[in-house]
């Protein structure tokens, strides 16, 4: 009777010690900091690379925008010196002077689609901006719910290698006993050493896990945290006609390629515009010994050899290139509206299946199983059966939760906006 007590005193110690150690590496070390996934897009937004990138995209867009209304310089030439006139009887000297002014008239024609195009650059970078803050965002939020899964698989991890060495340790007393053969407790310990490879591997996802956030957030995480948090559910209010609506309307992106088709447009205007040719009004002064005068005049250049035949049509195939790809990356945003909102869909069904019963079905069939194990009316091969299907149960609802998480952010990014 001692021997058994002995034995489950020693193994009280060891949960109690995996325990621990486990509490610590899933949530992390005292003062190590705890984050949110809010908290985390934030940091994201403040520091992430793909952004500063973005705005000075906009800034850049701004400055030529400024450039675009700024108007044509004009050119002063200006000489002077010293003269005489060579004539015996006059010798006077004097001092020459040459001035010559011009400024160049834009036509108004080009000038107005020159701004036209820098407005709708500026206002493509600034939707590029927000297209940038969404796909990080989304980012985000799918290596969080990555790494919540881990945390949860390294959890469940724990608690099989807890049960296992439980069963593990009901077999060598019953072998020791002479109730069973030692073949079972060679094939419990087989089991404890697959849990522990299980919690290994677990321990190694979350660790990358934390990699991929502390990256998206170029460091400010650090390598010693951990998220806390729950998996979304899904919205029975969501329709997807509403949202590729939505998508259609003020996705960022598509906002972004419709001024670039808007500003190609603009371009095959100053283009066609441009073959009105600048003029340049000009007057001058000049002082020469003997001679004084002042002249006015203006410069037309005259298109006889080109009238821009080339860049019309080189704008014309911008344009149009522009329109292609608005159209091509419509349908597939579309298409990913549709896609991802069906995938949410099917992993809410999932979801709903887990918590309607089969989750409590693995977990009473497995407490069965070990009971019958300890009063010995059931083998080790059927206890750990039991152990591996409640297992995998949790697993693959954990799985199903991390999927819809993983859709309503992919989903989001689709439509464009949170959801």
């Amino acid at each position: 009777m001692i021997f058994p007590f002995l034995q489950a005193l020693r193994m009280l110690g060891f949960v109690l010690v995996l325990f621990l150690s486990v509490s610590s590496f899933v949530k992390g070390e005292a003062g190590d900091p705890v984050y949110t996934v809010d908290q985390i897009v934030l940091l994201a937004l403040e520091r992430s690379p793909s952004l500063m990138r973005a705005e000075g995209e906009v800034e850049h867009s701004r400055g030529q925008d400024v450039t675009a209304r700024a108007f044509l310089n004009p050119t002063i030439n200006g000489q002077s010196g010293s003269g005489a006139v060579r004539d015996p009887t006059n010798g006077t000297r004097i001092t020459e002077v040459f001035v010559n002014v011009s400024q160049p008239l834009e036509w108004t024609g080009k000038r107005t689609a020159r701004q036209h195009a820098a407005e709708a650059a500026l206002s493509g970078a600034s939707a590029g901006m927000e297209e940038v803050k969404l796909n990080l965002a989304s980012q985000v939020k799918l290596e969080f719910y990555d790494l919540l899964m881990a945390q949860h698989t390294f959890q469940i991890a724990q608690q099989n290698l807890t049960a296992i060495e439980d069963v593990a340790r009901v077999a060598k007393i019953r072998v020791k006993a002479g109730d069973a053969v030692r073949l079972e407790a060679v094939k419990a310990d087989v089991e404890v050493l697959k849990a522990q490879q299980d919690m290994r591997r677990a321990r190694n996802a979350i660790r990358l896990g934390r990699v991929s956030l502390d990256t998206l957030t170029a460091g400010a995480l650090g390598k010693a945290f951990t998220v806390e948090g729950e998996f979304r559910t899904f919205r029975r209010d969501l329709d997807v006609d509403t949202l590729m609506a939505h998508a259609r309307e003020q996705h960022p992106m598509l906002r972004r390629l419709e001024k670039q088709v808007e500003q190609a447009d603009w371009l095959v205007t100053k283009e066609r515009q441009s073959r009105m040719p600048d003029v340049s009004v000009y007057g001058g002064y000049t002082r020469e010994a003997g001679r004084e005068g002042a002249w006015a005049g203006l410069s037309i250049p005259t298109p006889v050899w080109s009238q821009r035949q080339g860049e019309v049509a080189s704008a014309l195939g911008a344009k149009r290139r522009q329109e292609g790809e608005w159209f091509l990356i419509r349908n597939d945003l579309l298409k990913a509206v549709y896609q991802h909102f069906q995938d949410a869909e099917t992993a809410a069904e999932q979801i709903e299946v887990f918590e309607k019963g089969l989750l409590k079905q693995a977990q009473d069939a497995l407490q069965m199983a070990q009971r019958s194990f300890q009063q010995g009316a059931a083998s080790l091969l059927e206890v750990l059966d039991a152990q591996r299907v409640a297992r995998q149960v949790k697993l693959e609802y954990n799985f199903a939760r991390r999927d819809l998480s993983g859709a309503l952010s992919r989903l989001e990014r689709a439509v464009g906006e949170a959801l």
